[in-house]
C-alpha cells in the first residue's frame, strides 16, 4: 500500500507540472503539498488499515472542500 501512496504522489506531481506550464501557481502550489504529503506518508510503513483510513481521510476533506468552493465561493451565473 505504501507504493500505492508513492503512485499517487508522482501523479499529483504530474497534475502540479502541469498547473504551473498553464501559469496556475496557487493551484499548483496546493497539489505540490498533496504530492509531498502523499511522499512522506509512503515512507511511515503503517499497516494497510491505516493507509486507507489516512486515504478515506483524504477523500472526505477533499469531497467537503470541492463542495464548499462550488457551492459557496463561485458565483451565480
Amino acid at each position: 500500500m505504501d507504493r500505492m501512496f508513492r503512485v499517487l504522489a508522482f501523479f499529483l506531481f504530474a497534475i502540479t507540472l502541469m498547473f504551473f506550464a498553464g501559469d496556475m501557481a496557487t493551484v499548483a502550489g496546493l497539489f505540490l503539498f498533496q504530492a509531498l504529503v502523499f511522499l512522506v506518508l509512503s515512507y511511515f510503513r503503517l499497516s494497510e488499515r491505516a493507509y486507507l483510513f489516512v486515504f478515506g481521510g483524504y477523500m472526505v476533506i477533499a469531497f467537503i472542500g470541492m463542495v464548499f468552493w462550488s457551492f459557496f465561493m463561485m458565483g451565480s451565473s
